[in-house]
C-alpha cells in the first residue's frame, strides 16, 4: 500500500480509503451488518489501509455507531486514522442543521461518543452552508482542533470559490485551515479537474475522492446492452446525474478493453485512473460484500501503461468551458504546474490544429 501526505500536514494517509455508507445502510446503497462490517474492516486494515471515513449523517448516525463498535475490539482503533463529517440534518430542531457553531461542536460531541473515541482525526464539513458566515465556521472548527477533539480539519463538496473563501478567513486569524477536500472525480465526472484539483495543488490541499467508481456505472456491468438486476443505479440512485449515457458507454467500453487486456475487473481500472491522477491523495473505496472490497483493494498493486491512461484520458476529456479554452489559445506560453496539469493536454491538440 502506498502512503501520502495529506495536504501540507505531516499526516500519511493510505492511497486506498474505506467507505462505510452501507453500514446500517439500505437495500440502495447496500446494507452491512455489523459482523460483516468488522471482517470487512479486519481485510482493510491487513491490507495496509490505514483511513476509514464515515458521516454523521450515514444512516441517521449508525454508521459511525458500527465504525466506533468495531474499532473498539482487537486494537483497531490503534492502526486506524477516523475521518467523519458534519452538516446534514441529525434532528427536527432549528439548530440541528448546518455549520453554525452550535451544530458543529454539538455533533463533532456526539460523533465522538458514537465512534467510541477521545479524537477525531479528520473532521469534514460535508457540504456548504451559505447561511452562516464563514468565520463562525472556521473559528468552531479551530476551537474543536485547539481543544483536541479534532486534529486535522478538511471540507466536501464545496467549490472553488468556497474553498478560497474559507482559506482566508482561517488565515485572517491565524487557525486551522481545511488539509483537504472529499469531492467526486471519476472518469466520468471530470469537473473537478477545471477548478478543485487546481486550487488543491496551489494551496496544497490533499484530495479525497468519493464515488470513484460512479455508484458502481464505472465497474464494467452496466453496458448498452444491459446492466445488473440489483445496484444503486437499478434502485434509481441519482449520483452522479448522467447528461449523456452515451459518452457514459463510450468511456465504460475502453474500461472494459482494458480490464480484459490486463485480466482484471473494470472497476480495478477506473480506480486506478484516478489514483494515478495529479492531485489525488487517497480513493475512497466501499462494497456490498467483502468480494467487491477484495477487487477493490487489488486495484492498488494494478499499473496502467501510457497508452492505456492516454486512451482512457482521450475518451473521457470534457470540452474547456471558458476561461479556459482561452488561456489555452493565449496563454500556453506561461502555465504554472496547476495550471499546466489541467491545460496542456488541450494545448496540444490547438497546436495541432
Amino acid at each position: 500500500m502506498d502512503y501520502r501526505y495529506l495536504g501540507r500536514s505531516g499526516l500519511k494517509v493510505s492511497a486506498l480509503t474505506m467507505g462505510t455508507m452501507t453500514f446500517g445502510g439500505s437495500a440502495q446503497v447496500g446494507h452491512t451488518e455489523q459482523a460483516d462490517a468488522n471482517r470487512q474492516i479486519d481485510l482493510c486494515l491487513d491490507a495496509g489501509i490505514n483511513l476509514i471515513d464515515t458521516a454523521n449523517v450515514y444512516n441517521a448516525g449508525v454508521s459511525e455507531e458500527m465504525v466506533g463498535a468495531a474499532l473498539a475490539e482487537n486494537g483497531r482503533r490503534e492502526r486506524a486514522l477516523i475521518a467523519t463529517k458534519v452538516r446534514f440534518k441529525m434532528g427536527d430542531g432549528p439548530n440541528e442543521i448546518g455549520l453554525s457553531r452550535h451544530h458543529i461542536i454539538a455533533q463533532c460531541k456526539a460523533s465522538l461518543r458514537r465512534l467510541k473515541t477521545d479524537v477525531i482525526d479528520l473532521y469534514q464539513v460535508h457540504e456548504w452552508d451559505g447561511m452562516t458566515p464563514i468565520e463562525e465556521t472556521m473559528e468552531a472548527l479551530d476551537t474543536l482542533v485547539r481543544h483536541g477533539h479534532v486534529r486535522y480539519i478538511g471540507c466536501s463538496n464545496y467549490s472553488g470559490w468556497h474553498i478560497m473563501k474559507a482559506l482566508q478567513a482561517a488565515g485572517a486569524r491565524h487557525g486551522e485551515r481545511f488539509v483537504s477536500q472529499q469531492i467526486h472525480y471519476t472518469l466520468h465526472s471530470r469537473e473537478a479537474e477545471f477548478e478543485l484539483v487546481p486550487i488543491s495543488q496551489d494551496q496544497g490541499l490533499g484530495i479525497l475522492v468519493w464515488s470513484p467508481l460512479a455508484g458502481g456505472l464505472l465497474s464494467g456491468k452496466y453496458r448498452r446492452d444491459g446492466g445488473p438486476e440489483s445496484g444503486r443505479h437499478v434502485g434509481g440512485f441519482r449520483e452522479p446525474p448522467v447528461n449523456d449515457w452515451n459518452k457514459l458507454y463510450d468511456i465504460v467500453d475502453v474500461i472494459v478493453s482494458i480490464a480484459e487486456a490486463h485480466g482484471v475487473s473494470g472497476a480495478q481500472v477506473a480506480l486506478a485512473w484516478t489514483l494515478g491522477r495529479p492531485g489525488v491523495t487517497s480513493v475512497v473505496i466501499g462494497g456490498r460484500s467483502e468480494a467487491q472490497f477484495k477487487d477493490n483493494l487489488a486495484a492498488a498493486d494494478l499499473v496502467l501503461s501510457a497508452q492505456d491512461r492516454a486512451r482512457l484520458d482521450a475518451v473521457s476529456r470534457p470540452p474547456l468551458p471558458y476561461p479556459y479554452w482561452h488561456q489555452t489559445f493565449t496563454a500556453n506560453d506561461r502555465l504554472g504546474p496547476a495550471d499546466a496539469d489541467l491545460l496542456t493536454p488541450y494545448v496540444e491538440d490547438f497546436k495541432r490544429g
